[in-house]
């Protein structure tokens, strides 16, 4: 089924337009959508003659069943969908009946928000924002693999073996993009580039900025697509941020802009580099942060095989105005347009938490007038240690257990996430940490089972 432009979150839905979405797309099920602590994307399904029992915040939760929400005790919670975020779901239509969307904030039972809900976690950091007058805008560029499956088991084979800009025939993932970018429109996104990436297998879809909230939205529901998307096509679309050893990695790098008063704070076009104060001082708050906020950013014991040197991903602490080695650099593009590029963030990340933590650090560099250090402009990657150590550029957190140090001992990370949300993170990761210390893997057993 065909569908006409349905508005990208932001746009606003009355009750009435919902129910008459409903009738006309004939929808059998809501699917009520939230975030768990991992950024994994939940929903309960509610037949679409209950929409008045789901809008007027009735549909109750478990909470105890999500990693990271709530004890037995304390478990009752309730789904308060976000009216602007109501979606027809293109792949789920069957025998002319189609299903719909709500992403929803998660509430205790007395009414108030819950401090471990993701999304009502931001929405708390952009109210902190705006008493400064300001706003962040984030574009995300999210890569992510193509795979092949043997039967229902995902293979790490690479779907081809296209390079960066490649075509077909080379790239065989071309007609896989051209599906997810058709369905991804088709939900109302504003599509600015897809294209092969570096690796083989390895593929970019870009939309449009937008607040971080509903950026945030649309990351989560942009994963879904294209993991949707593949498996129609016999394929396993992965994020993991380094499936492959040898290649390079996946990553989210995110465009970032304050705006104040509707327009872009990062900007002064008599300023040098024609970069405003907010400008410096975000720049100078990331970077000061940026090893705090790093498991926030980075989470998985997988992600920091892909922060290494010799993979185009960034390891070393410095900004640039162009320089792709840097963690920070600043496009070209001036005006409404003007960002800073934070390359470090990697797909697997929780974008609610991230986008909390980027906007804390640059919050803290805007308060307290924290200048960057001077920009760089060689290729650091090409700089050997006592030449880095000259020029004063550090390194991110090696690992995950280290990162969750840095985490832990924040003031910036607590005020960003809260102390809820940073126990049960710390928690969780901590036994992922262990269970990978501790786990035996292939590699061991063939470089040591024989030689001992």
């Amino acid at each position: 089924m065909e569908f006409q432009h349905m508005p990208l979150n932001g746009e606003n839905f009355t009750d009435e337009q919902i129910k008459r979405l409903i009738g006309e797309y004939n929808v059998q099920f809501i699917k009520l959508q939230f975030v768990d602590i991992n950024g994994q994307v939940k929903n309960l399904a509610i037949p679409s003659e209950h929409i008045d029992r789901i809008l007027n915040n009735e549909v109750m939760l478990d909470g105890s069943s999500i990693k990271g929400f709530r004890n037995i005790e304390t478990s009752d919670m309730f789904f308060h969908p976000d009216r602007n975020t109501f979606q027809i779901l293109p792949w789920q239509e069957k025998d002319g009946r189609n299903s719909a969307r709500l992403i929803c904030d998660i509430y205790n039972a007395d009414g108030t928000p819950f401090e471990g809900c993701p999304r009502c976690n931001l929405k708390r950091l952009m109210a902190e924002a705006q008493k400064l007058g300001l706003s962040m805008n984030i574009g995300p560029e999210a890569e992510f693999f193509l795979f092949e499956k043997d039967g229902d088991l995902v293979t790490t084979k690479t779907h081809d073996r296209g390079g960066y800009y490649d075509m077909g025939p080379d790239d065989l993932g071309e007609s896989v993009r051209s599906d997810i970018v058709s369905t991804l429109q088709e939900m109302g996104f504003d599509i600015e580039a897809s294209h092969h990436e570096v690796s083989d297998g390895q593929h970019e879809i870009d939309f449009k900025y937008s607040d971080i909230l509903t950026t945030a939205d649309n990351v989560a529901t942009f994963r879904v697509a294209v993991k949707t998307v593949a498996a129609k096509h016999g394929l396993h679309a992965t994020f993991m941020p380094k499936p492959v050893y040898g290649i390079n990695g996946s990553g989210m790098h995110c465009n970032i802009s304050l705006f104040k008063d509707g327009k872009n704070a990062f900007y002064d076009e008599n300023a040098q580099y024609q970069l405003s104060d907010i400008a410096r001082y975000s720049i100078g708050g990331i970077l000061k942060h940026i090893k705090n906020i790093t498991a926030i950013l980075n989470p998985t014991v997988n992600s920091y095989k892909r922060i290494v040197p010799g993979f185009e991903a960034p390891v070393y602490m410095a900004w640039s105005l162009a320089n792709r080695s840097a963690l920070l650099r600043v496009p070209a593009k001036r005006g409404i347009s003007t960002r800073v590029e934070l390359r470090s963030p990697d797909p697997s990340c929780n974008p609610y938490l991230a986008f909390a933590t980027i906007l804390a650090a640059c919050l803290d560099g805007v308060r307290n007038n924290i200048e960057p250090p001077k920009p760089v402009d060689a290729n650091i990657y090409k700089l050997n240690e006592k030449e880095r150590k000259r020029l004063k550029i550090e390194s991110l957190p090696g690992s995950l257990k280290e990162a969750l140090g840095y985490m832990q001992n924040s003031y910036i990370v607590k005020y960003a996430l809260g102390e809820h949300i940073v126990d049960e993170f710390v928690t969780a990761k901590e036994i992922e940490w262990d269970n990978f210390r501790t786990y035996v893997s292939q590699w061991e057993i063939d470089r040591y089972l024989a030689r001992y």
